[in-house]
């Protein structure tokens, strides 16, 4: 299987990017997605989450209240550390399976905010926006506070530290239209390394 991973930081664009890649029939497998899957109600790790927070942590159907999660984790390295460590396992075992059963000739690997390397990765995709873009869209987005997300960025690989592993970069600071014909441009791209691929 040819996997394309796609990194980038918040407020980036990976989203519209990856429905993008999704219309187009490729296999998504979004370590975001495989996030809140693996502490879904009923789950090992949404267990020990609770047991170390308590129940206040959970909303009222049962689900993690990730937003009151998100200020304990990203103002304390310890505790960031200890539920990466927690999730990290449970999140790839999803990411894999995904991938395992994709029907389209590649697929696209979204990683949450890594710098972006993976030994399942063929190519890594970064999208790409200047961090005072970035901040302007999460506040705006989020309704966060420009300190909260500054946080988050700090707590993410920089900028260069993407770029410096990219094989292909998206620059996302234009319209969407722009974006979309990008992303159909390396849609080509992608399928015809995976037919190469194949052909070994």
């Amino acid at each position: 299987m040819f996997v394309v991973g796609v990194a980038g930081g918040i407020g980036c664009g990976k989203t519209t990017v990856s429905d993008r890649f999704a219309e187009l029939g490729v296999t998504i497998a979004d370590a975001d997605v495989a996030s809140r899957t693996v502490v879904e109600p009923g789950t090992p790790a949404l267990a020990a989450i609770v047991s170390r927070f308590g129940e206040d942590i959970l909303q009222e159907n049962g689900y993690l209240n990730r937003a009151k999660l998100r200020p304990i984790v990203f103002g304390d390295p310890a505790q960031r550390r200890w539920l990466e460590k927690l999730t990290h396992g449970p999140i790839n075992a999803e990411l894999r399976r995904i991938m395992e059963t994709a029907s389209s000739s590649y697929s696209i690997l979204i990683l949450s905010a890594g710098s972006g390397r993976s030994p399942v990765m063929n190519r890594l995709l970064v999208v790409d926006v200047p961090p005072s873009l970035q901040l302007e869209r999460v506040t705006a987005r989020d309704n966060n506070s420009r300190e909260q997300v500054q946080a988050i960025m700090a707590a993410q690989p920089s900028r260069e530290e993407r770029l410096a592993l990219a094989d292909d970069v998206l620059v996302n600071d234009g319209g969407l239209e722009e974006l979309l014909a990008a992303v159909d441009k390396l849609h080509q791209q992608y399928q015809d390394l995976a037919r190469l691929n194949e052909n070994g």
